[in-house]
């Protein structure tokens, strides 16, 4: 299978997922409509217990039949252990269970999910015990650009111990760093801002000081986010002519029709979405029309096919997408200012794909 039509087959099971979830509701129900197939898209023959064997047994000390879910052989050994649950349940109160069982096979790496959220384990820290924490998660209903090439390495015609394995270390703690940093963006710790502090006050570092400081970085990092974003929101829509929108200078004027007011904080939401929707659907299919109670932001120009209704109320600004036949099962998000409409980027691509 190609690349291409492993992206398309892979992103074709998020889709899948969304429609499905609500109406799964056992681990049976889950390793049947979501995880087989999802192993079925990277290449292994999930009906050949040979390649693809469900309940493999792995004794643990004196406990013996202990069984795993499923296990991919390799030449009649086991690479890859995947212990499922239902798609109701969390997954960190299962770790300990896969952890038993790596230890006693030849598996380099065990895969636990819910058939929604994927985690992938080794054993970076100690030769053959499986980690506490995983090298590489990923939600399929929320899959990014960088969660596929990471994916596409487990594909039975790529898959390489050695290589994944040597990836697997800068991989866990790259992404370790992108938690720390994002919970710090939101809520810088004490220590953050003292180093932060640090290097731009020669004050003394009192707890009255950094008190002071703490939203000034909070802001201050803020700022910078948002300025790069707008960066890159201007530069995509330079090459945008239908429908064009800049936001490198401020809209002066509003458009009035029939007493309705397109104001400027729409029309960035609109510049916003294009930019999220711009590798996934041309850009000259979307458009927006303004109501008098919401902000329709639509594929084809089509009222029936509209993506996202934005609402700015005088207590709360919010979207609502259209992901669902009916408004109670629609996804409503709540956002402060245009720019945080991009935290939804997968959202927005999930839900305009169902329009193409």
């Amino acid at each position: 299978m190609s690349l291409e039509k492993f992206v398309e087959q892979l992103r074709s099971l998020a889709k899948r997922v969304e429609t499905l979830k609500a109406s799964i509701e056992t681990e049976e129900a889950t390793k049947t409509a979501i995880v087989m197939p999802f192993f079925q898209i990277l290449g292994y023959d999930i009906f050949n217990p040979l390649e693809f064997t469900p309940e493999f047994t792995a004794d643990v000390g004196i406990k013996k039949g202990e069984k795993v879910d499923y296990a991919i052989l390799h030449e009649g050994y086991p690479v890859i252990l995947i212990e499922c649950k239902s798609i109701n349940q969390h997954l960190t109160k299962h770790d300990s269970q896969l952890f038993r069982y790596f230890g006693t096979t030849t598996a380099k790496f065990s895969i636990l999910t819910n058939g929604i959220e994927y985690k992938f384990f080794t054993d970076l820290e100690e030769p053959n015990k499986m980690d506490s924490s995983p090298f590489f998660s990923f939600k399929i209903n929320e899959l990014r650009d960088v969660h596929i090439a990471e994916i596409s390495k487990f594909r039975k015609e790529a898959f390489d111990v050695d290589k994944i394995t040597s990836n697997a270390s800068e991989l866990k703690y790259l992404n370790a760093l992108k938690s720390y940093l994002v919970e710090q963006f939101e809520n810088p710790s004490e220590d953050f801002v003292r180093y932060l502090v640090g290097e731009i006050y020669e004050g003394v570092k009192t707890k009255a000081a950094i008190e002071k400081f703490t939203p000034i970085v909070k802001r201050g990092i803020k700022q910078i986010v948002n300025e790069q974003v707008n960066d890159k929101l201007n530069a995509a829509l330079k090459s945008t002519s239908d429908n064009k929108v800049t936001i490198e200078e401020p809209i002066e004027e509003v458009f009035e029709n029939d007493g309705i007011i397109t104001t400027n904080e729409e029309l960035e939401c609109y510049a916003i979405v294009k930019v999220a929707l711009k590798d996934s659907i041309e850009l000259e299919r979307v458009f927006y029309r303004d109501n008098r109670s919401y902000f329709n932001i639509l594929i084809d120009n089509n009222i029936r096919k509209w993506v996202m209704r934005v609402f700015f109320d005088r207590n709360r600004n919010y979207i609502i997408l259209n992901d669902a036949p009916n408004d109670k099962e629609r996804t409503l998000i709540e956002f402060s200012q245009p720019i945080d409409l991009l935290m939804y980027q997968d959202k927005i691509i999930t839900t305009a794909s169902l329009f193409k």
